[in-house]
């Protein structure tokens, strides 16, 4: 204002300093996001036991901090010791067979899994020490502490067949245990079919251990997958998978039993986990339009605040497709995928770019 009252010249270098600040302002508010990148191709591999084993689809840590434990292919949920580099068996559904559930190149796990079980969520109740398991195709399950065959806690709900159970979390307060049952028409070796015919018959689920009861608290969802619970346990967020967005159920307040839309997502979500800043990481299975040709690198995760704005994104190669990203106070993150035969971990101290 004072160039255009006095109709004196600045000098150069006064003029070249205020031109610096005004770009300075005017910079996009994508270049900040950008500096907050991870690189998820520098990770740590945590490798399955050599085989045909794969799919560690979710990533859970008990109440002492041990594991990570993961669901695989073959119906079991294992167990990493840190100390030995290993994996061991931690649990396992009624009635399997370790040799008749193990794949090979004849006889892919696609074939055996809905006899075997095919675990996918995973949480700990800590109080209890507690397991419970979103099985794809037994329902949900839980298994004591230590481990050992778990026990079938509910196969249908209002009547009606769990036939895609999915993802699960629990309220380390109350000890209810919520989970989403994402087809009432297709199981999850036809996941692709959810997506493909918009099917929306999808549920959200409760499962109370005081009473043995599973109550549907919303149905009608379209392709509902992961779920957490907000740190003040007033409401879950739920990744709705075809349509590419974020849902809020109120569980607690004014707006118990209602649900909103939270947050529209640049790629299809799968398991949503807390972060420890109040926000949630949403692991992205591709992105939306996703060319197999181009430069090799795509989201592979993005972290959203509780308004529902991206705070953060994860950047990787196209051969990786996450299924879960799991913080840690270490700054690691684990990273599950449905495909992959290792847990991937990221040292996001390292290698923010």
């Amino acid at each position: 204002m004072g160039i255009v009252a006095t109709g004196k010249k600045l000098p150069m270098t006064t003029l070249a300093i205020t031109c610096l600040a005004v770009l300075l302002l005017l910079l996009p508010c994508a270049a900040a996001a950008e500096a907050r990148a991870i690189d998820g191709s520098r990770s740590q591999h945590l490798d399955l036991p050599a085989g045909s084993l794969r799919g560690p689809e979710s990533v859970a840590f008990d109440g002492a901090g041990a594991g990570p434990y993961s669901g695989v292919s073959d119906g079991r949920v294992l167990k990493w010791n840190g100390q030995t580099r290993e994996w061991s068996t931690y649990a396992y559904g009624p009635g399997h067979d370790a040799k008749a559930c193990a794949a090979s190149r004849l006889r892919p796990a696609e074939l055996t899994e809905s006899r075997c079980s095919r675990p996918l969520g995973l949480r700990f109740h800590y109080g209890s020490g507690d397991l419970y398991i979103a099985d794809a195709y037994k329902g949900l399950m839980r298994v004591g502490p230590g481990g050992g065959e778990a026990t079938v806690l509910a196969t249908e709900a209002d009547g009606v067949p769990l036939r895609f159970t999915n993802g699960v979390d629990v309220d380390q307060f109350t000890g209810d245990v919520f989970f989403t049952d994402s087809s009432m028409n297709y199981q999850r070796s036809q996941h692709e079919r959810v997506t493909a015919t918009g099917d929306s018959t999808g549920r959200l689920t409760k499962y109370d251990p005081k009473t043995d009861r599973v109550t549907v608290l919303q149905s009608g969802l379209t392709y509902p997958n992961g779920l957490a619970i907000s740190a003040d346990r007033t409401h879950l967020v739920i990744a709705l998978t075809g349509p590419c967005k974020l849902l809020r159920y109120w569980i607690k307040g004014p707006k118990a039993g209602m649900s909103e839309p939270l947050a529209d997502l640049p790629g299809y979500p799968d398991n949503v986990r807390r972060d420890r800043r109040g926000g949630y990481w949403m692991a992205l299975h591709r992105e939306k339009n996703e060319l197999p040709f181009g430069p090799d690198s795509h989201l592979l995760a993005v972290r959203v605040g509780d308004d529902g704005q991206i705070l953060q994104v994860m950047k990787g190669p196209k051969s990786v497709r996450p299924t879960e990203v799991m913080e840690r106070k270490d700054g690691k993150l684990y990273m599950g995928s449905v495909e992959l035969p290792y847990v991937a971990v990221v040292n996001t101290k390292e290698i923010v770019v």
